[in-house]
């Protein structure tokens, strides 16, 4: 069995809720185990890492190349690494700690769920997961980060009532059929994901487990679904001028919720013609990437305590708001998620990791700022976010903010060449006489003067753009097309 589990998390890739450590050492290609003490110290800041965030596995005698290595110590050190969460974070972190064997070679495997407390190392400082990042929070954010833990009681909640006899025995099926676990559901449930206990006689289910398996989701929470309406027109009327179109709910498990609704969405977005290389071409109104995302997100990160509302997604001639019950949790900012930061804050960490393993959440922390991309990339105003009420709401406008030969000479060059403000800036230049001042760039790309030069400079050094005279602060854009 250790073999088959082995196999299973070495086909899986670093991320949010996987990790792998080597105890080895290389230096100047010869390999030496490294100080125990040293791992014990790695060890404990992943494992507070992704206890402050949402959980994870971590896995240790491992390479980077996914090569199983072994941990080389005696069973004194072996155990002191077993015991660092406990001896080395405050307050002490007790994930699960297994042994594994594979051949004559000894791994660990650590399973640690999202925590309802915030864990920080000797020395005061706090880390926490994003993506295959461990970085350590600015005091400003550790305290956020406390308050945001009060949402964590939602979902972990147990539902005295609800029985396993509940759960959609197909949707439980189908989820570890995805993850490729060939153990019993419940183990899988239960260990993994810490949506079970199986402690007791009766099996206790949590708030989260009903809300992504039961049969009936609403009979738990009796808005937990998506609203789709589409309205005729740029606003909502009502009474006599009531100017709904089409109206669907959507009530399903949430393992198979947003693949019901976005196959219903798809079919109202339309298609644009549009003239490109003296050929027409066919457009989606809104790139399929960022309206899915910003659906996606509403369902994993909504506050379900507010059981009165459900998610809802107004599509009108001029645009699509997709709007979620809560407003962003503390350390997440509106202002941070206009400003593309990288950031993650999971309200439902249970919910979040089950979504991310059916493959809903692959971009943790890249999701927001990879909408920019994709609305600025097909010419399209940026995403806006906003609240109102208790509501934190999502826009997408389908109208072109660039004209087609504008667009088609922007693409040329990708996401990883340049930024969206140096995007936005040669999308000026290109229509305002192919030239610009570092004046131009401050103005239309919103950034102090120091950031104007450096990002002028970055696009100097790849050739997009050249100073009219020598020390000059205008420019000319190159026309490669």
């Amino acid at each position: 069995m250790d073999g088959e589990e082995l196999g299973l998390l070495l086909k899986q890739e670093r991320g949010q809720f996987l990790d792998f450590v080597s105890a080895y050492e290389y230096k100047k290609s010869a390999a030496q185990k490294k100080n125990s003490e040293d791992l014990a110290r790695d060890l404990a800041r992943l494992l507070a890492g992704m206890a402050n965030a949402d959980g994870g596995t971590l896995l240790v005698g491992v390479e980077p190349d996914k090569s199983v290595t072994g941990i080389p110590y005696r069973a004194e050190e072996i155990q002191a690494l077993i015991q660092s969460p406990q001896a080395m974070l405050n307050p002490p972190l007790h994930p699960s700690c297994q042994k594994l064997s594979l051949g004559n070679l000894l791994l660990l495997k650590f399973e640690v769920s999202s925590s309802l407390e915030v864990h920080r190392v000797a020395g005061g400082r706090t880390f926490y997961r994003i993506a295959t990042e461990n970085p350590c929070l600015p005091a400003e954010q550790i305290q956020s980060l406390k308050e945001s833990k009060r949402y964590f009681f939602y979902e972990r909640q147990h539902v005295l009532d609800a029985a396993w006899e509940d759960l959609d025995s197909a949707a439980v099926a189908a989820f570890t059929d995805k993850i490729k676990d060939p153990r019993d559901p419940r183990t899988v449930l239960a260990q993994s994901y810490h949506l079970v206990d199986c402690s007791r006689d009766k099996v206790a289910l949590t708030m989260a487990c009903l809300l992504l398996f039961a049969k009936d989701p609403s009979r738990w929470h009796q808005r937990c679904g998506i609203d789709f309406v589409k309205y005729e027109g740029t606003e909502r009327r009502h009474g006599s001028s009531l100017n709904v179109i089409k109206r669907i709910r959507f009530e399903a498990p949430l393992s198979r919720l947003i693949d019901e609704a976005v196959g219903r969405v798809k079919e109202h977005i339309r298609e644009r013609t549009i003239l490109h290389d003296l050929f027409f071409r066919e457009r989606l109104e809104y790139p399929t990437f960022a309206w899915q995302e910003a659906l996606v997100n509403a369902v994993a990160h909504r506050d379900y305590s507010l059981s009165g509302a459900p998610v809802e997604m107004w599509m009108f001639d001029d645009r699509i708001e997709v709007r979620s019950p809560g407003l962003p949790p503390s350390p997440v900012t509106v202002e941070q998620l206009r400003q593309q930061k990288r950031v993650h804050f999971a309200r439902n960490p249970l919910l979040v990791r089950v979504l991310a393993d059916l493959g809903y959440l692959q971009e943790i922390g890249e999701g927001v700022p990879r909408m920019f991309q994709e609305m600025d990339h097909h010419g399209l105003r940026a995403p806006e976010f906003s609240t109102e009420g208790f509501f934190f709401t999502v826009t997408l406008h389908n109208t072109p903010i660039y004209d087609e030969a504008t667009l088609r000479w922007l693409n040329q060059f990708g996401a990883s060449t340049i930024n969206f403000r140096q995007r936005r800036l040669l999308a000026y230049a290109y229509s305002h006489a192919k030239s610009f001042s570092t004046a131009d760039y401050q103005r239309v790309a919103e950034v102090d003067r120091d950031t104007a030069y450096r990002e002028i400079r970055a696009m100097v050094k790849l050739g997009i753009v050249n100073p009219l005279k020598p020390k000059s602060r205008a420019y000319r854009i190159i026309e490669r097309l």
